[in-house]
């Protein structure tokens, strides 16, 4: 049995190069692979013992060489295919080790210069694991570290690798070459602007199974992107805590997302995908006390997230309520301690930078959303207020303290559910209505949830009011002033709704769906 390694990731090469002597095979390895495994006191034959070449051109090819190739694609069951070999004295290649340097972390966000970044792209290690893991069923094609036990276990056992794991192998194989022609893909397309590419090329690697999806009935896993790398929930770091469900990461993200969409010390609680409570302040620990009091009731069973490092009294403040995770850009020592005291919460901390990938990539500018035999794929939903474009549309001009509260309120209403209408009073969320069929019972239900902080609150809508009908409720119930992207047909007659109550309304001329 004949072994051939060439390896970027060298974690547990060695051992695993020791062990194959001891069981009797032969190996050969690229130079840098073989002084490695030298210098943990491995020896090994070097590949141009095979191919009688020295490496060329810089290194790059080395296997390319029918000693290399032949011994690798011979069919084992094709008489024609061993005879051939036995003319030209070429020995078989059952095991071929081979996993590339990612790509993506070496250009990080399109810095390195194109001619630089072609250099990088690995060509001789992916065309030597496609062609042993084509031929699975003489070949075992090994490309992560996590494979070298078992291979070693069953060579122990049955004296070769199973076919069954040498078909589980290139299947792996063919997805690591897949994910790694896809990043070399993706770099290509960012660094010629081509947003929406004739084939879009997404890599993902899984982090984690799920007990289950949103219901228990589905099986799920925890899937993170390697090309596009940002600060956020797939990147961080659990704590404390049980494992975040499915429905708790879906939560994690949308209240993280939302908390890193302001500047100012920030707090989202969130349910079901959407806000229930939400306050900027200049004391965090204020922050949550007024994000809890958005919606208590709602708030049980719920998770949190700030956007500044968790403090001992914010912790403290969070350990008083039952909550299912919290997430932070990082947390004070003090407050671990308080927040372990609570059993299975989950804690996890963002890291300020993320860990490889391109944080500039091109699909970091891109959504997604699944239908039947497909993907819906759209840019994504920045906010971007230009005040210049805001538009009073009343004769009452809002205040400045309105002001605020209605630019707080536009950044909120984006990330609740169509149709969307938020309440906001002294930069806190005081009503939701989320994921109504009609605006005006999203506006009932965001009254509603208010209760009696509804009077002096101002009002966002994510589109534009189809009659005045919610303009008028609105006006009756205390509000004093509304944003909202206007643009319906009916847009003078909720203005004069407004004037007639002496409202102030500003006009965005943009819209913020979200299905």
């Amino acid at each position: 049995m004949r072994a051939l390694i060439s390896v970027a990731n060298r974690d547990g090469i060695a051992s695993f190069a020791g062990d194959l002597l001891e069981l009797g095979v032969e190996i050969f390895a690229t130079d840098g692979t073989r002084e490695s495994l030298a210098a943990d006191g491995v020896s090994v034959e070097s590949i141009s013992t095979l191919t009688s070449t020295p490496p060329l051109i810089s290194g790059q090819v080395k296997t390319f060489h029918p000693e290399v190739y032949a011994g690798i694609l011979a069919r084992r069951h094709v008489p024609a295919d061993l005879e051939q070999l036995a003319a030209q004295g070429i020995g078989l290649i059952d095991i071929v080790v081979v996993n590339v340097k990612p790509f993506a972390p070496q250009v990080r966000s399109g810095i390195v210069p194109i001619d630089q970044a072609i250099e990088m792209i690995d060509v001789g290690g992916v065309a030597l694991l496609s062609a042993a893991a084509r031929n699975y069923a003489g070949v075992a094609a090994l490309s992560d570290p996590s494979q070298y036990a078992q291979v070693i276990d069953e060579i122990k056992r049955l004296g070769q690798v199973s076919p069954e794991f040498r078909q589980r192998l290139a299947a792996e194989a063919f997805a690591m070459v897949a994910a790694y022609n896809a990043e070399v893909a993706g770099y290509l397309d960012h660094i010629s602007a081509a947003r929406f590419p004739a084939r879009l090329t997404i890599v993902m690697e899984k982090m984690r199974d799920l007990p289950y999806g949103e219901n228990p009935h589905q099986r799920a896993a925890f899937y993170r992107e390697t090309t596009h790398r940002t600060r956020s929930l797939a990147d961080a770091t659990q704590l404390l805590g049980d494992d975040p469900s499915f429905n708790d990461l879906l939560d994690l993200d949308t209240a993280y997302r939302i908390v890193t969409d302001f500047t100012g010390p920030t707090c989202c609680i969130v349910k079901q995908a959407n806000p229930v409570g939400l306050a900027t302040n200049d004391s965090l620990d204020e922050a949550y006390r007024r994000a809890l009091q958005g919606d208590p009731v709602s708030a049980y069973g719920a998770v949190v997230a700030v956007n500044r490092p968790l403090t001992a009294e914010t912790a403290r403040e969070i350990a008083g309520n039952a909550y299912e995770a919290v997430v932070a850009p990082g947390f004070e020592e003090e407050a671990r301690r308080i927040l372990a005291q609570k059993g299975g919460l989950a804690v996890l901390s963002v890291p300020d930078t993320p860990p490889g990938g391109m944080s500039d990539y091109g699909i970091a500018d891109l959504d997604f959303h699944r239908i039947e035999g497909g993907l819906l794929v759209e840019t994504i939903d920045r906010l971007e207020i230009n005040h210049s474009q805001l538009h009073v549309v009343t004769r009452r001009r809002p205040t400045l303290e309105e002001l605020n509260d209605l630019l707080f309120a536009w950044r909120a209403v984006r990330h609740v559910t169509s149709n969307a209408v938020v309440l906001v009073r002294n930069g806190a969320l005081v009503g939701v209505g989320a994921g109504q069929a009609s605006r005006l019972v999203a506006v009932e239900i965001a009254l509603h949830r208010a209760a009696d902080r509804a009077p002096m609150s101002c009002l966002a809508s994510d589109a534009y009011f189809p009659f005045a009908d919610a303009i008028q409720l609105a006006a009756e119930r205390g509000v004093t002033a509304i944003i909202q992207p206007g643009g319906s047909i009916r847009d003078q007659m909720a203005i004069e709704v407004a004037d007639r109550h002496h409202m102030a309304m500003v006009f965005t001329g943009r819209r913020h769906f979200r299905h």
